[in-house]
């Protein structure tokens, strides 16, 4: 088997999960994050420096094969010294668009894409005018860096204006508010020859800005729904020149989708995808830098997936449920932290799955 070396931009879980799926491909992964205790750690040598050390990401890149990232947030021009080194993957333009939310939604309009409405806010005055031409509710929300619900502020009324401008800033969006249906997200892998396949829709639950669960395939999902979807990611990833896999979150309103964000890296509505799919995400994405023929996307049976965050609960109950599969990060505990995932795939027994199910909904959704 031949063996590849690829070089990852980060490592907490998802390279950790990276990693992992390398191993039946003959894919070695090793990782630079200046983090100290990075989980990823556990499954490649890390190389501990800032992303801005030019040096040492040039050390780190003479041994890969390939490089690609975990995260959105690697500084661009980090990644663009990276890309002259090595073949980097998705590409720089792609984080770029991904860590700027005015950039993502300029692009999606300019793609055909449905968003909410949105405007860039440097002021307090701008905020004022954009609220008074969106209506209430509308989300103030901070241009980069906010994720799991971070950097938003929801605004009810006019009252609330001037707080939420003090809270966000300059440098930020107001969105509309969506009214919506359902919460869905497609993946789909472009290899570097051109190669795409699309995993089927999952369906998906937040709360405070944080997946809670994830439910694949979205069951009864009209057709034209995923059509669109479909259409949206694959427009995406040729304008991006995309290789890898690529997230797209949506709002599902009547037979409308409307784009929420992107992605630019395997996600964590796709974490079923481990157990519940022919081929992995995270093999995927490896396949998909490399060169290698994509692995099949096809469920292998409906998947409920549930996010772990804070602490570890009492999941001893799972050990009869044979449907029920336990992913761990290493990680010490936090608040809201995701420190690891079940996934519950149907088996032949489709009582003990719904049993399952009914008690891992009471667990982590209360």
């Amino acid at each position: 088997m031949t063996k590849y070396e690829v070089g990852v931009l980060g490592a907490g879980q998802l390279g950790r999960m990276l990693a992992q799926a390398g191993q039946s491909i003959g894919v070695h992964c090793r990782f630079f994050d200046p983090a100290l205790n990075a989980c990823a750690a556990e499954f490649g040598p890390q190389t501990k420096a800032r992303f801005d050390d030019l040096s040492a990401l040039e050390e780190f890149c003479s041994g890969v094969t390939v490089a690609t990232t975990e995260f959105e947030n690697v500084p661009a021009p980090s990644a663009a010294h990276v890309e002259k080194l090595v073949r980097f993957f998705p590409s720089v333009r792609a984080l770029e668009v991904s860590q700027d939310r005015l950039s993502e939604k300029t692009l999606f309009r300019s793609l055909g894409i449905d968003t909410p409405k949105f405007a860039a806010i440097d002021s307090l005055a701008d905020l004022q005018e954009a609220a008074a031409l969106f209506g209430y509710p509308a989300i103030l929300k901070t241009r980069r860096l906010g994720y799991d619900g971070k950097g938003q502020v929801r605004i009810n009324s006019a009252t609330e204006l001037e707080a939420a401008w003090a809270t966000s800033g300059a440098g930020s969006i107001l969105e509309s508010f969506v009214t919506f249906d359902r919460e869905i997200s497609i993946i789909g892998v472009r290899s570097s020859t051109g190669e795409i396949v699309f995993y089927p829709l999952a369906e998906n639950l937040h709360r405070d800005g944080i997946l809670r669960r994830s439910i694949a395939p979205a069951e009864s999902i009209p057709e034209t729904i995923l059509k669109s979807a479909q259409l949206a990611l694959h427009a995406l990833m040729n304008e991006l020149s995309y290789v890898g896999v690529l997230a797209l979150e949506l709002f599902v309103t009547g037979d409308r989708i409307t784009a929420n964000e992107i992605a630019p890296r395997v996600h964590n509505t796709g974490h079923w995808t481990i157990d519940g799919a022919i081929t992995s995400q995270f093999e995927n994405h490896l396949r998909a830098g490399l060169g290698l023929p994509l692995g099949s996307a096809a469920a292998k049976n409906k998947s409920v997936m549930y996010n772990i965050l804070g602490t570890v609960p009492d999941l001893s109950v799972f050990k009869e449920f044979p449907e029920a599969h336990l992913h761990l990060y290493g990680k010490v505990p936090a608040p809201n932290r995701k420190i690891g995932h079940l996934t519950i795939v149907q088996g032949s027994d489709l009582e003990r799955f719904h049993r399952a199910l009914s008690i891992a909904d009471v667990l982590f959704l209360g």
